[in-house]
């Protein structure tokens, strides 16, 4: 079992090209099954929108790869925009 709280010491990153997206702040869940839906993470990266209201980055549950000790891997979707650098 993976907690909340695991979840968010874990830095997320894109397998296709590399990019540090950030770690998870919140997970999105749905109503009906129970099920987790989303991992959200900050759209300011690291520091978790301190200094603004960011919309966070949405990654479907579909789309992670893989979950390790440090690291959670995902497959970037095309609709997802591109993280900013920084």
């Amino acid at each position: 079992m993976i907690r909340l709280s695991d979840l968010r010491q874990k830095e997320v990153i894109d397998v296709h090209t590399g990019n540090r997206l950030g770690y998870v702040s919140d997970i999105a869940i749905h109503p009906e099954s129970g099920r987790i839906s989303a991992l959200l993470i900050p759209s300011g990266g690291r520091m978790f929108g301190l200094f603004g209201q960011n919309t966070p980055l949405s990654i479907p549950w579909s789309h992670i790869a893989k979950i390790g000790d440090d690291l959670i891997l995902i497959t970037l979707p095309e609709a997802l925009p591109a993280p900013h650098e920084g």
